[in-house]
């Protein structure tokens, strides 16, 4: 009952007129708990205190939809957010939290009105990629976005995850064409959000929105943007942020491609395909990588409820055990080893950091000799 008190204080405090994370996180370090900060701001013509009839009302709705209302106080808040100064106090999510705490994870992002071979190269990346064991995150838009994500859960044999992050409401659909692809990544990943629910688009959302985008993952990627496009403003906080950018280069006849192109010149990395993306990622995060992989394999230190059930079967082979120079299909190993599919993407990305095999066309891998 505590817990649903303090969660409605912060529900109350975050919606409160002028208050944003920032003011947020000074109140609560000032006062200490959020009800004694609201208590302050009460007195306060500047300030609407959010009613809190409103703010239980926001729970219930929440519960009634199947959506998570996850405080940063929680141990399903994504560890990669609390490391930015304005990270949303509360996050909406929907379908698989534990998703939200994957460390092994890129961001796609692109044009709205993407060209077919740019849809085309973000689904097909997404695709490799998730078969590689990198979780997709995107901004469920139309163009770019919508490629990446239905690549990444095409991946997997049709059953990869991915996450979305919303600039709006966790139960609103936008683009309003994009309800099956919504309704498909609640089914094998996750949204979130962290505006409140019934939130509709509005256009100051969306660069908020991408700050979490870049956040959660440990890069991004820009398949085509205009010069004025919000992906270059993902890029930027990427960089902020201390993540790897990549890019995809195109002519510069084409304004789609003007962003990426800029960005390549300023430093980002020119990337064709997967193979270069998993390259730069295994070198500047292989530590932290390949920590993620021994913890998964030995199930030390990692919360039974991040393990999906086909990660720990009861008898199982070695990955290694099952490769030859020749290659094989991923969906061969996964049948001969006896693991699940996302271990055996683990440990083939952990194989392939090592430099001990090769991605060949078709989904196959080889030893290298």
């Amino acid at each position: 009952m505590k817990q649903d008190e303090q969660l409605l204080d912060w529900i109350q405090l975050i919606n409160t007129e002028n208050i944003g994370p920032v003011t947020f996180y000074k109140l609560l370090g000032r006062h200490q708990t959020a009800a004694a900060a609201l208590d302050e701001l009460g007195g306060n013509p500047r300030f609407k205190i959010f009613p809190r009839e409103l703010a239980r009302r926001e729970v219930e709705l929440a519960s009634s939809k199947n959506i998570r209302i996850i405080p940063r106080t929680s141990e399903l808040y994504p560890q990669a957010l609390r490391h930015i100064d304005d990270a949303p106090p509360l996050l909406y999510a929907a379908g698989n939290v534990e998703l939200l705490n994957r460390p092994v994870s890129l961001s796609i992002v692109g044009a709205r009105n993407a060209s077919v071979n740019g849809r085309k190269t973000a689904s097909r990346i997404a695709y490799d990629l998730t078969n590689s064991g990198v979780l997709i995150i995107s901004g469920m838009a139309r163009g770019i976005d919508g490629a990446a994500h239905k690549g990444a859960m095409y991946a997997n044999a049709q059953n990869g995850p991915t996450l979305a992050v919303l600039g709006t409401g966790a139960d609103i659909v936008y683009p309003a064409e994009n309800q099956f692809l919504y309704n498909q990544i609640i089914s094998q990943g996750v949204v979130v959000s962290e505006f409140p629910l019934g939130t509709q688009p509005q256009s100051g959302n969306f660069p908020r929105r991408n700050r979490i985008v870049s956040a959660l993952s440990l890069g991004t990627l820009v398949v085509e943007a205009t010069m004025h496009s919000g992906s270059l403003i993902t890029a930027r906080l990427a960089l902020e942020q201390g993540k790897d950018v990549f890019a995809i280069p195109g002519s510069p006849q084409d304004a789609r491609a003007l962003g990426p192109n800029k960005l390549i010149k300023d430093g980002a990395t020119l990337a064709e395909n997967a193979a270069d993306i998993l390259e730069v990622l295994s070198l500047n995060n292989q530590k932290q990588i390949i920590q993620y992989v021994d913890k998964l394999q030995k199930n030390v230190d990692i919360p039974q409820e991040q393990i999906s059930d086909d990660v720990m079967p009861a008898e199982k082979s070695s990955v290694i055990d099952c490769l030859n120079s020749e290659g094989v299909y991923v969906d061969e190993i996964i049948r001969s080893s006896g693991l699940g599919a996302s271990e055996v993407s683990l440990e083939l990305l952990k194989l392939e950091m090592e430099g001990r095999i090769e991605r060949q066309p078709g989904n196959k891998v080889a030893l290298i000799k």
